[in-house]
Parts: C-alpha cells; sequence; structure tokens
C-alpha cells in the first residue's frame, strides 16, 4: 500500500504533523487530510464527498482505509453517511444541534429546540476570562450577544456568546438567527466540530433574574461551554444561565 501522496500531502501542509506519521495509523493519516479539506471548504456543508473508490485512488490508499477514516468523521458528527447515496458533509440543522449541542430536555414532554430572542448585541475588548477562553490577545475585539432561550414561551435559559470579530465580521449587524452555527458554516465559513463544558450551580444576579422573570438570588445551571471548530481553534465562548425546575441537563455518554 503506498503512502507516497500522503507524503506529498505532508509536505504541503494539508496533514497535521503533530506526531510523525510512521506512528500513526494509515486511516488516521487519510483522516487527516479530509479534516484539513473540510477546514478549508472543499467542500460545503451539505455537499457530497467523491465515493470512496475516488477518494482511495486520488490518495494512494486502499478503499477499506478510506472506509474507515470516513466511519470516523461520521461518529464525529462532521460528514453523514446516507445508504445508497454516499457520504455528505455534515450541516448544522435543528436536529443536529439539538442532540450534539443542546443539552437541555424539558422534564415532561420530547427534546425540542429552543425559541431564541436576541436582547442586546455589542462590541468591544475582551476581558480576561474570554481572552483565556478564546485564546485571544489582550483586549482583541470580540462581539457579544445576549440572548433569552425560551421553551413553550417560558423564559428558560439567558445566554451570552462572546465570538472574536476578526472571524465574524458584519455579525453584529444583525440580525441574528437562532441556528447559529448554520449561519458559522454558510457565511463565514466556520464549522463547528465538537465543544467542551463546565457545568456549576449559581444564584442568579438581579439582572439575569430580570431577564429569566423570577427573583434574584434563585439557583440556575451555569453552562459555560467553549466551541471549537474543525482544526481545533476556539471560536465561540457562550455562558448560559439555565432554569432547572422543570427541565434537566442530559448528556449521553459513549
Amino acid at each position: 500500500m503506498s503512502v507516497h501522496k500522503l507524503e506529498n500531502a505532508e509536505r504541503r501542509g494539508a496533514v497535521d504533523t503533530a506526531e510523525p506519521l510512521g506512528f500513526r495509523p494509515l486511516y488516521r493519516q487519510v483522516k487527516a487530510i479530509l479534516v484539513r479539506r473540510l477546514v478549508d471548504g472543499v467542500w460545503a456543508p451539505g455537499e457530497g464527498l467523491p465515493s470512496e473508490g475516488q477518494l482511495a485512488a486520488e490518495i494512494g490508499v486502499s478503499q477499506g482505509t478510506v472506509r474507515k477514516a470516513l466511519d470516523e468523521l461520521a461518529a464525529e458528527n462532521l460528514v453523514v453517511r446516507r445508504q445508497g447515496r454516499g457520504t455528505f458533509v455534515a450541516e448544522h440543522d435543528e436536529r443536529r444541534i439539538l442532540f450534539q449541542f443542546f443539552k437541555l430536555v424539558p422534564d415532561h414532554g420530547e427534546r425540542r429546540f429552543p425559541d431564541s430572542a436576541v436582547l442586546s448585541i455589542a462590541t468591544g475588548p475582551a476581558d480576561a476570562a474570554e481572552q483565556a477562553a478564546l485564546e485571544l490577545d489582550d483586549k482583541a475585539p470580540v462581539i457579544r450577544i445576549r440572548r433569552m432561550r425560551s421553551l413553550d414561551a417560558a423564559p428558560l435559559i439567558v445566554e451570552t456568546l462572546t465570538l472574536p470579530r476578526h472571524l465574524f465580521p458584519g455579525l453584529e449587524d444583525g440580525p441574528v438567527p437562532n441556528n447559529l452555527y448554520s449561519l458559522f458554516a454558510a457565511r463565514y465559513g466556520v464549522t463547528i466540530a465538537n465543544a467542551r463544558e463546565k457545568l456549576k450551580a449559581v444564584a442568579l444576579s438581579p439582572e439575569d433574574a430580570a431577564a429569566l422573570g423570577v427573583e434574584a438570588g434563585r439557583p440556575a445551571l451555569q453552562i459555560d461551554r467553549v466551541a471549537l471548530a474543525l482544526d481545533g481553534m476556539p471560536v465561540e465562548r457562550r455562558l448560559s444561565l439555565c432554569l432547572t425546575e422543570e427541565a434537566h441537563y442530559l448528556s449521553d455518554l459513549r
């Protein structure tokens, strides 16, 4: 099995060389090439990839190696396999976001996507917490979006999103859709691959309590999320304060 083309890709910078190629399984090298193409926008969200046979011939590996690389990308929700149709770049539709990124579920009834209302949009220098979360320089310009999220018209979450302004120019001019991750991919070429979250019980401040229509000091679940792009770069910090009297946080551990 030839890796000549893989080695050429490495020299072009198409393969992540954080560890020597010789110490990684071949399918992981192929996966790195495919991820690089997703990052570079070679295939748009929703677009079909070439067949396994075409990719194998182009890269210079077996079809089984390509299949294993695509299986990993599918497990990470970066591509979608459709029986009899092929493999497609995953889109940030509401169903995907609901099950991959939105973990607050009503105690009674089915999981569903919340409604959103923007409370404010502003720009300014990043504070210390935002700099650390987004790996920004001191006082780098950011966009802050504060919005309310509701289920069945009942306020559930008040959240503040912080975004590096250089990645999302003009976003502060609005309008801001409910499904932001789809906008990031379609307008700015930034695909959210995964996120890390920190959960903590807090007491609501007077400002956050007023937004949610409850008394100050009410217990809430704070979710501090950093969303990562395909290349691992942090691109969004989201601080959410959630009422949990009639909802709970659900995470499927696999």
